[in-house]
């Protein structure tokens, strides 16, 4: 990853006459006792996602239900299609340590960007560099519902790259942290959405990752099992990983993170210290 930085830094001092981007390199975080504390994980360099929505409606069709037969005739059986800018010029650096939380408003696009820096979009221009494999949890994050919780968290491990004496160590302590209890032996699809989000945490943070990206996870749950999942979050931390949280609860974020990311229309409109962050998004 440094190879990367001085990489990035030569091919701008290279392009006479281009535009500055704005690169926003965060100071490194709070010393925690890792050698890789400080070291950049992600840089996300001017980065722009463009996204198709099909069969969108224009202002002046909605409305009522005579609207809604005239798009059909309009359409003649073709949906149309709106492009979306989702994310727009978004460029900042992530270090080993760092939590950084991802706040906003619905559609500025905070989901849109943790799935750009997990690889599952691709920029329309711009570049994420990443050291290491990112991973995303979302409240949506792919199990299979037919399976029961105990054959989710064996397949679960497994596609983390654990191996199976890894799988049999961890397995009891995952039940544990998640709390579903006896549930472990039924299907999933007999799972309260609080009970599906909190074995899909436990699962994704039974390892430690490089870059860990949570999307809303924490949302569901009773107290209990926030304090706890803030309690591994910090844990991560100590551990040198990276952890990006998504969360519409703002005292997860406070208490939780040691940076703020603001996002609003797809940019970032403020980057920092999360008390300062945080009280400029609340009184705006």
């Amino acid at each position: 990853m440094a190879e990367l930085t001085e990489e990035l830094s030569s091919v701008k001092a290279e392009e006479p006459g281009a535009p500055t981007k704005d690169v926003r390199v965060h100071p490194n975080p709070d010393p925690v006792g890792d050698s890789r504390a400080g070291t950049p994980t992600v840089i996300v360099d001017d980065l722009h996602i463009i996204y198709r929505v099909y069969g969108a409606a224009t202002e002046a069709e909605k409305g009522n239900a005579a609207n809604a037969l005239m798009r059909l005739l309009k359409r003649q059986g073709r949906p149309q299609m709106k492009e979306v800018h989702a994310v727009r010029g978004v460029s900042f650096v992530a270090h080993h340590g760092d939590a950084i939380g991802i706040i906003g408003r619905n559609g500025s696009g905070k989901s849109t960007m943790l799935r750009a820096i997990a690889g599952l979009l691709p920029p329309h221009s711009g570049a994420v560099y990443t050291d290491g494999q990112p991973s995303l949890l979302g409240v949506n994050a792919a199990m299979m519902r037919e399976l029961t919780g105990e054959r989710n968290i064996v397949l679960g491990c497994y596609a983390m790259g654990m191996n199976p004496a890894q799988v049999k160590e961890k397995y009891d302590e995952i039940v544990e942290f998640s709390g579903i209890g006896e549930f472990v032996q039924f299907p999933m699809s007999t799972y309260s959405s609080g009970m599906g989000a909190r074995l899909r945490f436990a699962i994704a943070s039974a390892k430690a990752h490089d870059v860990l990206l949570i999307d809303e996870a924490l949302a569901t749950g009773d107290r209990d099992f926030k304090r706890k999942s803030q309690e591994r979050i910090k844990q991560m931390r100590d551990q040198a990983g990276t952890v990006f949280l998504v969360a519409h609860n703002l005292d997860v974020i406070e208490e939780t993170c040691n940076r703020v990311i603001w996002l609003h229309k797809g940019k970032i409109k403020m980057d920092g210290d999360p008390k300062a962050v945080l009280a400029a998004y609340n009184s705006a």
